[in-house]
């Protein structure tokens, strides 16, 4: 399966970052969808794309990009410079409501954890780096 321009990934891997973000992010893409103009499936479809693309980001120092807010063995939560979502958006051809839905569910974990963010870094990505997760760990 054609991930994006410079990026392919075998269909059960896509399937199973589905699964992985469904299950990590839960009701937020649910509470996220609701408002969004974007669906459940193709929100879980736009994340999964993300997980996929991120973890090729860590390989080339993904956390150097950025300031970390919460490390552990199962995640790396990051508020990161640049314009990570819209060069998602130009990696994986998404229309900008898809781009913006991901956003936010990145977005409310992070907050979730950091607190308000104050004006200046919402200029900044929020990005999670979903290493495993295990709800019953």
């Amino acid at each position: 399966m054609k991930l994006s321009q410079d990026q392919e990934v075998e269909f059960d891997e896509f399937s199973r970052a589905c699964d992985l973000v469904e299950e990590y992010f839960g009701e937020t893409i649910d509470d996220v969808a609701l408002h969004a103009p974007v669906s459940r499936r193709q929100l879980i479809a736009v994340l999964a794309r993300a997980q996929l693309s991120g973890r090729q980001l860590a390989i080339d120092g993904l956390t150097e990009q950025g300031e970390v807010v919460y490390q552990s063995n199962a995640e790396t939560l990051l508020w990161l410079d640049g314009g990570f979502w819209t060069d998602m958006r130009g990696q994986h051809h998404l229309a900008p409501d898809e781009g913006r839905a991901a956003r936010e569910v990145h977005r409310r974990l992070i907050e979730a954890l950091d607190g308000d963010v104050p004006y200046y870094n919402r200029e900044r990505d929020p990005f999670v780096l979903i290493e495993r997760f295990d709800p019953y760990e």
